[in-house]
């Protein structure tokens, strides 16, 4: 409930933040096709015309849920870079942001999800791309380390492979190392 200090525009950034709270949590868990906008505002406690008046459809509010943080550029350095990697890996095994795990859901039955997992997932291959050394390959390596790191991602968090749901994240980085080595050093 707004304090009586609140100001209508802080009123307004709450609700709009508990609408996009609310719409992660049902695109994460239901996928951009099962969610509706009535259960989008039942879930932020608010009219449906109220979310259509500040997104304007579903898919406005699919793309503004996904949304995600820009990842910061890979640091310098074949080691430094695996380990940033696998640092990375471990903040996903401990859990996706709501957002992403909407956009991976939903990204093979809406093409617009789609697009916009293929934009983040190319994103970041040109940043791994970029801190890789230079060779003819160096692109195809990116995208092979990102498409790694997104399967063990996927069949923790989504499919929930016991296997991978079971070991500790220490030693998939581990068994992940040599491999993840391997790729972002040049074949010359």
């Amino acid at each position: 409930m707004p304090t009586p200090h609140q100001s209508r525009a802080a009123r307004r950034r709450a609700t709009e933040a508990r609408i996009l709270d609310s719409a992660r949590e049902l695109f994460a868990e239901r996928g951009f096709d099962r969610t509706t906008i009535r259960a989008v505002a039942a879930s932020a406690g608010v009219d449906p015309a109220l979310v259509m008046q500040y997104f304007g459809s579903k898919r406005e509010l699919f793309t503004a849920a996904v949304q995600a943080v820009p990842a910061a550029p890979p640091t310098a350095g074949p080691d430094a870079l695996v380990d940033q990697l696998l640092a990375t890996l471990g903040l996903k095994l401990g859990g996706l942001p709501e957002g992403t795990l909407a956009m991976l859901r939903s990204m093979l039955t809406d093409p617009a999800a789609a697009d916009h997992a293929r934009a983040a997932l190319g994103r970041q291959i040109d940043g791994i791309g970029a801190a890789l050394p230079e060779d003819a390959d160096a692109e195809l390596r990116a995208a092979l380390v990102v498409s790694t790191l997104l399967g063990v991602a996927v069949g923790h968090q989504l499919l929930g492979l016991s296997p991978l749901r079971d070991a500790p994240a220490d030693r998939i980085a581990a068994l992940l190392r040599p491999a993840l080595a391997a790729l972002t050093t040049p074949t010359h």
